[in-house]
């Protein structure tokens, strides 16, 4: 409904138009619409179904309603417990809640303007007037001074005939929204780094023992290629090579020790702790967390609902938009209705007394006239930010759509190459026993042996590199699905403190 046509439904009788309540009945239903135009969900890019991979691996994504917690599939209670540790802790967290506060503060402040103000206001001064000056109320000219006693209360508000307030209030609701949802994305980004620094941690350390078992093997083949030495069967060279292969080994340890240490480092941040505070706890070694045989993802249909950035991005087009409405209300005149009421004497024997009674009361009104195009220019402003924040939207819907498609397919890949990598151990520990019995038999060179050797330790560090992949890509699907944040924050926690 436009302004034009509401003044002209609204319009009273000539023979009434003198009537104040009237007049001010119809300028109050004037302004039960907004200017500017009215925000209405974006359509975005939408998937029916997610995508099935050409070869399935053992463990699928299914469209069954996804756990809220769902670090808590990998049914390792040492996950579970950092998890609720960095719900409470996290220094990010707790700074995301902090500027959750400031915008709930900033959007008291924008709509206190829907509501009158009111002041109480008083003094006592000792005062003396210039002769040539302004009148003197003690009546001698300038020569005395005089004592003035004052009291009032005042009232002011603003009549919002255009909704330009509302539309302020509107874009400040948005803008909380903005701020809930952007502690949302740094709780889900908190969960999913706890959880992938986590199962990187429990991969080094299986690195480490697979390493360890390997450094046994080299050291039990050097001390046999010395026992076939002083036998006269072996030759320096065997010798030799086998002490590198020791060697080698051994150096593999202290780059996965300082990778423990500075994974035990980055989950003590996340949790708020000094350097190495949780490495009593964490130091023992544990299998990696592996994913359940199904995992259950939602519907492509709630994404949109779920994930925090779409929600923040919709809502700063939300904001957007209601700022058009804010721009172009102030085209049009502003009406303030203000009075006050008070006492003001020279002497305090009569102060509070009838006769000293003082008041006003009356409409005031406020309407640009030239401006150099400023308020034009705002409105493009605002328009064009509207714009941006439209396309936005849309870009972040469609990462959105991407990032979970390639999470998808690398949870599927991983496990594949997973599967691939340990039957290639499998048929390299063979190789091993067969070479190692071979060589004591005298039929293969101790090369060949060192050489198994090599690649027995290459796939293992590949197996185990692989699964912990796989754990992490399903950490990846979850985060791109953006679950986990709704039971810590739940929609309706955007109503609190408004």
């Amino acid at each position: 409904m436009s302004i034009e046509r509401q003044i002209q439904e609204s319009s009273l009788p000539r023979h009434l138009s003198w009537r104040p309540a009237l007049l001010v009945l119809s300028l109050l239903a004037l302004g039960a619409c907004s200017v500017g135009p009215d925000f209405q969900r974006p359509q975005a890019t939408q998937v029916q179904a997610w995508s099935a991979p050409a070869q399935a691996a053992a463990s699928q994504a299914v469209d069954s309603a996804m756990q809220e917690h769902w670090w808590e599939v990998f049914n390792d209670p040492q996950l579970s417990a950092l998890s609720r540790r960095a719900l409470s802790d996290n220094l990010d967290l707790q700074l995301a809640s902090s500027r959750l506060q400031q915008s709930r503060a900033a959007r008291q402040v924008i709509t206190a303007e829907r509501y009158p103000s009111t002041a109480a206001n008083g003094g006592y001064g000792r005062k003396r007037n210039s002769g040539e000056g302004l009148s003197d109320p003690s009546g001698n000219n300038g020569k005395s001074a005089f004592n003035l006693w004052e009291a009032g209360f005042s009232a002011a508000w603003e009549l919002d005939l255009w909704g330009r307030v509302r539309r302020e209030t509107e874009a400040a609701d948005a803008t909380l929204e903005v701020a809930e949802n952007d502690r949302r994305g740094v709780l889900l980004s908190v969960l999913a780094e706890v959880a992938q620094d986590y199962i990187q941690l429990r991969g080094v350390q299986s690195t480490r023992a697979v390493t360890e078992q390997n450094l046994e093997v080299a050291r039990h083949s050097l001390k046999l290629s010395q026992l076939r030495l002083a036998d006269g069967v072996a030759t320096d060279l065997d010798v030799a090579e086998a002490a590198a292969q020791v060697a080698t080994i051994e150096a593999r340890l202290p780059e996965l020790q300082q990778r423990q240490a500075q994974l035990i480092n980055a989950l003590s941040l996340l949790l708020g702790e000094p350097p190495q505070a949780l490495h009593q706890a964490l130091a023992s070694d544990a299998p990696v967390p592996q994913p359940p045989s199904q995992v259950a993802i939602g519907l492509p249909s709630q994404l949109a609902e779920r994930r925090p950035d779409i929600r923040q991005a919709e809502a700063r087009l939300h904001a957007a938009t209601a700022s058009i409405g804010v721009a172009k209300g102030d085209f049009y005149p502003r009406i303030t209705l203000s009075g006050n009421f008070g006492s003001q004497a020279l002497q305090l024997a009569d102060f509070g007394s009838w006769s000293s009674r003082q008041f006003g009361i009356g409409p005031q009104f406020s309407l640009p006239l030239f401006d150099g195009g400023r308020l034009r220019g705002m409105l493009q402003l605002r328009e064009a930010q509207q714009q941006e924040a439209a396309l936005a939207y849309q870009q972040t819907v469609l990462r959105a759509w991407h990032e979970i498609d390639d999470q998808l397919t690398r949870y599927n890949a991983s496990q594949l190459r997973r599967d691939s990598l340990a039957e290639a151990v499998r048929q390299n520990q063979i190789a091993l026993r067969t070479a190692q019995q071979q060589y004591v038999e005298g039929v293969v060179d101790f090369v060949n042996v060192l050489t198994v050797q090599g690649a027995l330790l290459a796939t293992q560090e590949q197996l185990v590199e692989s699964s912990a992949g796989v754990s992490l890509s399903m950490v990846g699907l979850y985060k791109a699905l953006g679950g986990g944040w709704e039971s810590v924050y739940p929609l309706h926690a955007a109503s609190q403190g408004h």
